[in-house]
């Protein structure tokens, strides 16, 4: 595993073993990168259930100027400051090791919004839906924000409100859906 693109490009990551985690493909984190490059730069990211950290450590070596990572496991949590510390990553970002109910909740109250949303649960876990309602229903997205989910084996609707699905990506059994919130269900280009 290792970063496609930007400032850390091609330094390789630690955490593709880190039980109970599915580490994103390269192919697939840079395709998905891809999809989202004029989104990135100067933008504030959520990374939840980060796992290895590779989706938000990527959009720092890509200019995102803040990324908040999220993964309860504090093996997860170990991983990604040793990967912190190995691509000398010392600022722009906020580790949080809790339950992603308490850190969504932590970002409503203390009025935290990001441009960019990194969701990708335990597949197994049936909490896309949940989240996504969450994130809508409590205006976690600055105008024109992302979701960018990774998803196997379950429906995700085209739309939760006033976040509408702008993409979608096929790789094997993985697929890739980006929600962009659209005040009043209205897409500004």
């Amino acid at each position: 595993m290792r970063v496609i693109s930007g400032l850390y490009r091609g330094r390789l990551l630690k955490g593709d073993n880190l039980k109970g985690t599915r580490p994103t493909m390269d192919k697939i984190k840079e395709s998905l990168f891809a999809m989202i490059q004029n989104s990135i730069k100067d933008s504030i990211c959520l990374d939840l259930f980060a796992g290895s950290g590779s989706l938000g450590i990527e959009a720092l070596s890509n200019g995102a100027e803040y990324v908040y990572f999220v993964d309860k496991s504090n093996d997860a949590c170990q991983i990604i400051r040793d990967n912190f510390n190995n691509l000398g990553i010392s600022n722009n970002y906020k580790l949080q090791c809790l339950d992603y109910k308490k850190a969504l909740n932590y970002f409503v109250l203390n009025n935290i919004k990001f441009n960019l949303i990194f969701l990708d649960p335990p597949y197994q876990s049936n909490l896309y839906e949940e989240i996504l309602i969450f994130i809508n229903d409590n205006n976690l997205l600055l105008d024109n924000g992302q979701v960018i989910c990774e998803y196997s084996n379950i429906y995700l609707n085209d739309s939760y409100n006033n976040l509408i699905s702008i993409k979608d990506r096929k790789y094997g059994d993985k697929l890739i859906k980006i929600y962009r919130y659209c005040e009043n269900n209205k897409i500004n280009i």
